[in-house]
């Protein structure tokens, strides 16, 4: 049976029980994405960025873009979280964004130095946090009330996400 190409790793289990080792390798997993993510793009063309990982969908450059995108959101609602009660966040249309002329005119290495710095910060304070701090929620417009434990799980999974949209894109065409 073929992979569906629009989630190469599998879906996220919303229903994850996420224990204190978990916690650990999805920190790990959000310190290295950057350098992985840079391994994985460095000697590709323009051309190749702007392939599309599977038809109808983004190319390269769009992903690495969003990534910065998608992480400083999660960044911003982990801070809400833990300085706010519950605090009601707000999504974002990120396949509008994935649109907006940044996208294909920013050079795919400045949304890498943002990811880098921005995964420097996010590791910082997820290392720092306790168990009770993981505990702390934000109330999700489709998804309710989701703890940080759940947030953390769910980022990690979508750095690995979208790596394999990258690395199954050059299996696929022998980068």
């Amino acid at each position: 049976m073929q992979k569906d190409p629009r989630y190469p790793i599998g879906k996220f289990d919303y229903n994850i029980t996420v224990t204190k080792e978990m916690r650990k390798e999805f920190i790990n997993t959000i310190e290295t994405l950057p350098a992985q993510l840079r391994k994985e793009i460095e000697n590709l063309s323009q051309q190749q960025q702007d392939t599309p990982y599977r038809d109808g969908g983004w190319t390269i450059r769009q992903v690495v873009h969003h990534l910065p995108d998608s992480h400083l959101n999660s960044y911003v609602r982990f801070k809400l979280a833990l300085t706010e009660n519950n605090p009601a966040i707000k999504t974002y249309e990120e396949h509008l964004w994935a649109e907006l002329q940044d996208t294909f005119k920013t050079p795919i290495d400045v949304s890498l130095n943002l990811l880098e710095s921005l995964h420097t910060r996010w590791a910082i304070l997820l290392n720092s946090l306790t168990a009770e701090q993981f505990e702390r929620t934000f109330q999700h417009p489709e998804w309710g009330k989701v703890n940080l434990s759940t947030s953390l799980a769910m980022y990690a999974w979508h750095c690995k996400h979208h790596l394999a949209h990258i690395t199954e894109l050059k299996k696929k065409m022998g980068w």
